[in-house]
């Protein structure tokens, strides 16, 4: 006769039933509308998008040749606008601003100008012969299309404003014509150019 294994159960351990911990059923997460987190995603995107248009960055197309050579007609820049919250505007900054409210015809939209900072507040500066000159002092000017053929000035830039010029100084509408920019105007620096191809990359001052 051979032995035949025992295949009793074994006895149970109540220890070790009470030290084993229990897994609690995974909740399921409710169903949400899926055109509700539509919604959501599409406002986040827009406070998204729209914060950074007002505080840090947005793009600009130029519309005119004031600029030339500089900038060409429908050139696409990244306008920067943080730097200016921590230093003010330089001598050949590049900047975007809203003109004078003298400039817009009421009931009629108001455009952002394109131009050259050129004048700080307190200078005095004149444009004569084909020059300009900074508190007696010519600017050298390696930008420009063509010298200027109008005379301007002398005149002392108001304080916290700038006299802005463009570089095609011949075919420009900028301060010489109506006056100088509130600093409290300036929208930002003109940092990039991103179209069209054959020109990206940063602008020059």
């Amino acid at each position: 006769m051979t032995d035949q294994p025992d295949k009793s159960p074994l006895p149970s351990d109540p220890s070790l039933e009470t030290s084993l911990p229990k897994v609690e059923p995974k909740k399921q997460r409710p169903q949400t509308n899926p055109w509700v987190e539509g919604l959501q995603t599409i406002g986040l995107s827009v406070v998204l998008a729209l914060g950074i248009r007002h505080f840090v960055a947005e793009a600009r197309y130029i519309p005119s040749g004031s600029m030339e050579p500089t900038l060409q007609i429908n050139d696409r820049l990244v306008v920067e606008k943080i730097s200016y919250n921590f230093n003010p505007p330089e001598r050949g900054d590049i900047i975007v601003f809203w003109p004078p409210d003298s400039l817009t015809p009421p009931g009629q939209r108001r455009d952002a100008f394109i131009k050259r900072v050129i004048g700080l507040p307190g200078e005095v500066v004149e444009v004569s012969n084909g020059q300009v000159i900074i508190d007696g002092v010519v600017l050298e000017e390696d930008y420009i299309m063509a010298p200027p053929s109008y005379e301007w000035g002398p005149e002392q830039v108001d304080d916290e404003s700038y006299l802005v010029l463009g570089d095609n100084r011949n075919s420009s509408y900028d301060s010489h014509s109506w006056g100088f920019v509130p600093a409290e105007n300036i929208i930002g620096r003109a940092l990039v150019r991103f179209w069209p191809p054959s020109r990206v990359g940063l602008i020059d001052d």
